[in-house]
């Protein structure tokens, strides 16, 4: 996707601490014993994902503790997570979040904790409404975000040299349908990192084969009769229910409060280095 000035980064917190907490390949303790390696990580890698975007604007999101609207639709949705109340200390990725906060802070970057909606959801919201007027780019190895990908929205996938960038057509030529379509894919095929089954005998190429054919996963599920294969036809009659259930859980909209304006996001990186943070805002 071609960037110019006018270009709003928001990154996804919690992603990419648990991706640096558990890629750095050692523990690192400061120099009160404290250990800081996905901070060490994190910092390093939000630097590089600045040199690599330059933006306008910029905002980091982290999930907080509160009630999840989807698991009262779905209870068994991410069930399947860690429970890291009951880990050590030093496998805890979110003991660090502090140190996190503190560099933000020295950063000059705007941070949150969503208090009433996921992540996902409150970048889906900035996505929407700030999509038309200026390029968005979302740091998250989350393939919900796909869903968000147009001419103007596309999805950073960090991988330090070798980051990516995932625009529409990576989408289109990844899974062979259009990212507005991602959410009926993703229902169709299922997301075992949120503990959501899709349709037994339906695997991508089907589900891109369906959505190609049907326009949408209503199309699917209304036109079910008329698809040739007879065991896809019963799968998709017989998880009727539980795919309109995975599209609900799965869609973005754009009803989640939004915790800051655009206006408020104004950033310019100034170039510091990782040691810089690490040291002048009291971590190291």
């Amino acid at each position: 996707m071609k960037k110019d000035k006018n270009t709003f980064l928001i990154v996804d917190g919690h992603n990419l601490l648990f991706q640096m907490f558990y890629g750095m390949p050692q523990r690192i303790v400061n120099r009160d014993g404290r250990p800081i390696q996905g901070v060490v990580g994190f910092v390093g890698a939000l630097i590089k994902i600045l040199k690599q975007t330059n933006p306008q604007y910029m905002l980091v999101l982290f999930d907080g503790e509160h009630k999840n609207s989807r698991t009262e639709i779905l209870p068994e949705y991410k069930a399947n997570r860690i429970d890291y109340a009951a880990v050590l200390e030093e496998e805890n990725p979110f003991l660090q979040l502090p140190d996190i906060y503190r560099a933000l802070t020295f950063m000059g970057i705007k941070f949150c904790e969503t208090d009433d909606a996921e992540t996902d959801d409150v970048i889906a919201g900035y996505s929407y409404q700030y999509g038309k007027e200026i390029q968005i780019m979302i740091s998250s190895w989350d393939s919900d975000f796909f869903q968000l990908v147009s001419d103007n929205v596309s999805v950073i996938r960090y991988r330090g040299k070798n980051t990516y960038f995932c625009d529409t057509a990576y989408v289109e030529n990844r899974f062979m349908v259009k990212p507005a379509l991602y959410a009926d894919f993703k229902a169709l095929v299922g997301d075992k990192s949120d503990n959501i089954k899709g349709a037994e005998k339906i695997g991508p190429k089907t589900a891109g084969m369906l959505l190609r054919k049907f326009g949408s996963l209503h199309g699917i599920i209304d036109n079910a009769d008329s698809i040739d294969k007879k065991s896809i036809r019963e799968s998709i009659t017989g998880n009727k229910e539980r795919l309109l259930i995975n599209y609900q859980l799965i869609k973005l909209n754009d009803s989640a409060q939004l915790p800051f304006r655009i206006d408020e996001l104004s950033y310019t990186y100034n170039g510091l280095k990782t040691k810089d943070v690490l040291c002048k805002a009291g971590i190291e």
